[in-house]
């Protein structure tokens, strides 16, 4: 805290401008600058980005690089370019994180944003990095405060002005970080975008390293790519026309009814169908997951969603192995959903991301938007929806809530993206094609805050091999339909129908 007291005081004095890159170097505190790189127009700049799977774009635009660390282990980088539209955007990071989120800077920096990303505290060489307290802390919520705050400060120091508006994306990992500013540092962004956020990721994970080992120990139940694709191809030939199109999405899966039985093996079929073994592995994993006693841990998978087939994820493995049982040798068929689930939440408890005690962020006048693929198979949408509605619950119900905290379902969108539907409309990772609010989710929360205008929908896109349309996205308890050839977005009863959802209006 003192070294970023040091930084604002220094940069309410500093004569630093754009183009005094290399001053912002050296260390102030437990903020230090390692290198300050003064990037020219028009080289199409793309940092070493091998280790990420946040691929930068190109950069043609002139800006100041600046890597640093804080507290020796909470990597970032700012990046500020030259001609600055006064605002700041984070940049978050998903999965076991390690990596900087060049893909959401290298977009936006064009723009004029001053942005940002931190590796959350580790790098993603460190194998067993979550058997340190101090990177799990960090990985949990501290290192995306700790980089707002030194951020803004260089940003200040640079510019000779403060950070006037300051905003943050992310999806998946990235839409948890966001949702744990809005909870645990609510001053810290004047808006977030948090995108498949998985708001109780231990839970969430159980489901996932559970059924990964039930495919396992069950090889001749084990689904495969294939097979997913059979179930969902069923499902949406089923529930598609419910919208008002045929077009190969499902609109809203809770109005969607599928009979699993109707995919078993007639005698002497081999194709198009599931064996009995199977069939029974594909009902268990949509169900709600049961712990060892036989009781509902969750709600379940809505129709159409599928899986991903193969061995439990490294994440998974680093949070059970390292982070539960401080063993990088303990015997994954060991896991155990009630006793490492009650671990984890007791190492980690802010790993989850579901507290409805938001008042300090609502009573600042900031703003957020949440989004979530109907389809998604990582981060799945009724985690998401429970949220949502208890978020409602607790702060004065879905009307009041709406006029600060948005929820678009995505229909046919898989994780942050992919899938059958619409896909890209201005989120992370998404590359913006122009500054409108109508289109571009960013630019529609910022007109939110700025303007006082909430977005009730956003047109999303899809592109892809040589075809693309367009498809509203609606704004919570909307969904898109089709009438007299326009799609429009009309209260949905069966959005609110979602037990946890049922609201005052």
């Amino acid at each position: 805290m003192a070294a970023l007291l040091s930084l604002l005081a220094a940069a309410t004095a500093a004569s630093a401008s754009p183009g005094d890159c290399s001053a912002l170097e050296g260390a102030s505190g437990d903020v230090v600058v390692e290198k300050a790189t003064a990037i020219p127009a028009g080289i199409a700049f793309r940092p070493d980005d091998k280790t990420t799977f946040y691929k930068s774009v190109p950069v043609d635009t002139p800006f100041c690089r600046v890597e640093g660390r804080i507290e020796g282990t909470i990597g970032f980088e700012l990046w500020l370019p030259m001609a600055w539209n006064g605002r700041l955007l984070g940049a978050g990071v998903g999965g076991d994180a390690g990596v900087f989120n060049y893909l959401d800077m290298s977009l936006r920096v064009a723009q004029g944003f001053a942005t940002v990303t931190t590796d959350s505290g580790h790098k993603v060489t460190e194998a067993h990095w979550m058997r340190a307290p101090k990177a799990r802390t960090d990985y949990e919520h501290r290192a995306v405060h700790l980089t707002a705050q030194a951020a803004k400060a260089l940003a200040a120091r640079f510019y000779a002005r403060p950070v006037e508006r300051s905003y943050f994306t992310g999806c998946s990992g990235g839409g948890r970080q966001a949702l744990k500013e809005m909870q645990v540092h609510p001053l810290d962004y004047d808006g977030v975008i948090a995108g498949a956020p998985g708001p109780n990721m231990p839970l969430q994970s159980v489901r996932m390293m559970w059924f990964a080992l039930e495919a396992q120990r069950k090889p001749a139940a084990a689904l495969s790519d294939a097979d997913w694709s059979l179930y969902e191809n069923a499902v949406t030939r089923a529930c598609d026309p419910l919208d008002g199109k045929v077009d190969g999405i499902i609109t809203n899966p809770l109005q969607c009814r599928f009979r699993t039985a109707t995919l078993l093996c007639k005698p002497g079929q081999a194709e198009g169908c599931l064996t009995a073994p199977k069939l029974a592995m594909l009902k268990a994993v949509i169900a709600p997951l049961r712990d060892e006693r036989g009781r509902a841990m969750d709600r379940g998978l809505f129709p159409a969603v599928r899986t991903r087939p193969g061995p439990p994820s490294p994440l998974l493995r680093a949070m059970w192995a390292d982070a539960a049982h401080d063993d990088p040798e303990w015997d994954a068929l060991t896991f155990s959903r009630t006793g490492d689930l009650a671990t984890i939440n007791r190492l980690m408890p802010q790993l989850r991301a579901d507290s409805t005690a938001i008042s300090p962020f609502l009573s600042a006048g900031h703003r957020a938007i949440i989004y979530q693929g109907w389809q998604d198979p990582s981060t799945n949408a009724g985690p998401t929806l429970e949220y949502y509605g208890a978020l409602a619950r607790d702060n004065g119900g879905l009307a009041k809530l709406s006029e600060a905290v948005r929820l678009f379902m995505v229909p046919g969108m898989y994780h942050c993206r992919g899938g059958p539907g619409a896909d890209t409309f201005g989120a992370s990772g998404h590359a913006p094609f122009s500054e409108d609010p109508a289109s571009d989710m960013l630019w529609a929360l910022i007109r939110w805050v700025e303007e006082g205008i909430a977005p009730a929908r956003i047109e999303a896109r899809k592109i892809a091999d040589g075809t693309s349309f367009t498809r509203p996205i609606c704004a919570f308890p909307a969904s898109a339909r089709l009438e007299r050839g326009q799609w429009t977005c009309r209260h949905d009863p069966a959005l609110l129908a979602w037990p946890s959802a049922r609201l005052k209006r």
